[in-house]
């Protein structure tokens, strides 16, 4: 269902020029929406050293001991020596190990340490509590209903 959605005043600043016409479409809206959750977030994981990459890749560890590099290359859509730089970071700090693959020689199995372990929980209660933050003008029906259309779209480049 395609609905035109109405313009209004607040969605401008005073003496600002005019977006209208991008706020017409849905991704210029998720990407504002994104900004200010990225900004919000960027502080919230500030006090635990942490960036969203390094935040996402520690929580997936978490979530799924032994995972290989590739998968959480893979699972973070990210280019493989890309994710080298976030690894080597999190394993200079002590938050995770690589151990080697005893059936493939060439791949590591990543693992948190206890002080990983630690820091996750805190920093998911700190973006939980942001989240909160963030979402507190909407009721549990509209967050639904985003969850849905934001899945909706992840399902479409998959159509692609």
């Amino acid at each position: 269902m395609k609905r035109k959605h109405e313009h209004t005043p607040e969605d401008s600043a005073p003496n600002m020029i005019s977006d209208a016409t991008l706020r017409g479409f849905v991704g210029y809206r998720m990407k504002r929406a994104f900004n200010v959750v990225q900004e919000d977030l960027t502080t919230t994981l500030r006090p635990f050293d942490l960036r969203m990459l390094t935040y996402t890749a520690l929580v997936l560890i978490v979530d799924n001991p032994g995972l290989r590099q590739s998968q959480l290359a893979d699972a973070m859509d990210i280019e493989r020596p890309n994710l080298v730089v976030i690894i080597d970071e999190l394993e200079r700090r002590e938050l995770i190990v690589r151990d080697r693959v005893p059936t493939d020689r060439r791949a590591y199995a990543l693992r948190t340490t206890l002080a990983g372990r630690q820091l996750y929980e805190k920093a998911v209660a700190a973006v939980t509590a942001h989240e909160g933050k963030l979402l507190a003008g909407l009721d549990d029906a509209t967050i639904t209903t985003v969850f849905d259309a934001l899945r909706t779209i992840e399902k479409a480049r998959k159509r692609g």
